[in-house]
């Protein structure tokens, strides 16, 4: 019978659906429902897993060259950037995910954040919580400019909700011709104009392996004084050095973040003690709905694969670099 082991905590939290559906592949076992498996433990046990569901843990070469009778990966979500997808394929072990099965969670999420961060909601409720009484301002949305990086599913969304509030939406995705971009609610830009014209900027881009990050100080500097940026991609898509430093010196306006280049960050890092910073600890997709959806989405794929027949929702084969 196969061993099916699942490193994430939340698979299958609120609902016991996805659990049963890996049942019928054989054994399931998922030692923690608290907290993530360390990287010691997933090497230790993957020896004798048939099948792995991870989150964000790093699957890696060694992770693999241990896991001799792998037959599939399954990310408990969307992006992949935490696996060797590569490697994974030379060594006949299948990779899928659950692509779309979050995008309204995390775009609700989004939004969420550039509301609290223009209305510095962070800062009114620790004020509260200080028995004091200011009054702090910020703009409305309505008659802003929201840039989006990256015109996915969730981008898409994301523009859905910001027309809804009156807003102009641009978006850049070199993937992406303008037409698909216009026929979804949105003008479509260069990434340095998506920059420099919004007074809010969302990114939902895939995380690189590329040291240098897309929003390096320079990009960043290039955004209007007084912008909110939101970022609930991945934490290395942003110089959260310099994005301290800008929100110290009121060159930007504020940020709302639910991902870090480390995670969880370090006390030093200054994002940590930066004004009008809204945090998350990466909950992006953690709604009922999403939990679900991407369980049974990951869930029925394992199946597939386990009982030898195609996955419906593979991870492409990466680029050659």
């Amino acid at each position: 019978m196969s061993s099916i082991l699942i490193t994430t905590p939340t698979f299958g939290r609120f609902s016991a659906e996805p659990g049963n559906v890996l049942a019928e592949a054989g054994d399931v076992i998922h030692p923690h429902d608290t907290h993530p498996m360390s990287p010691g433990e997933l090497l230790e046990r993957v020896p004798r897993a048939d099948a792995l569901i991870v989150g964000m843990d790093t699957i890696d070469t060694d992770v693999l060259d241990a896991g001799t009778r792998l037959r599939v990966i399954a990310k408990h979500g969307v992006g992949v950037d935490t696996i060797d997808v590569a490697a994974a394929r030379q060594r006949g072990i299948r990779v899928v995910s659950a692509p779309g099965s979050n995008a309204r969670a995390v775009a609700e999420l989004a939004f969420g954040l550039m509301l609290a961060a223009a209305r510095k909601l962070a800062t009114a409720h620790t004020a509260v919580l200080d028995a004091r009484w200011p009054k702090p301002f910020g703009p409305e949305l309505a008659g802003k400019t929201l840039g989006i990086l990256g015109f996915g599913r969730i981008g898409r969304l994301l523009a859905g909700y910001a027309g809804a509030f009156g807003m102009r939406v641009l978006a850049h995705d070199p993937h992406l011709d303008a037409e698909e971009i216009a026929a979804h609610g949105a003008h479509p830009v260069g990434f340095t104009e998506c920059l420099s014209e919004a007074e809010f900027v969302s990114l939902h881009l895939p995380g690189s392996s590329d040291e240098r990050p897309l929003l390096d100080r320079a990009a960043l500097e290039s955004m209007q004084r007084g912008a909110v940026l939101v970022n609930t991609a991945r934490g290395g898509l942003v110089d959260g050095n310099a994005l301290a430093e800008l929100l110290r010196r009121g060159q930007l306006g504020g940020a709302g973040l639910d991902a870090f280049a480390l995670e969880p960050p370090s006390v030093q890092d200054p994002l940590l003690n930066a004004p009008n910073v809204v945090l998350s600890p990466h909950i992006g997709a953690c709604s009922h709905e999403a939990n679900h959806n991407m369980g049974m989405t990951v869930a029925a794929d394992v199946v597939r694969v386990l009982s030898g027949r195609e996955p419906d929702n593979e991870v492409p084969q990466p680029p050659a670099r």
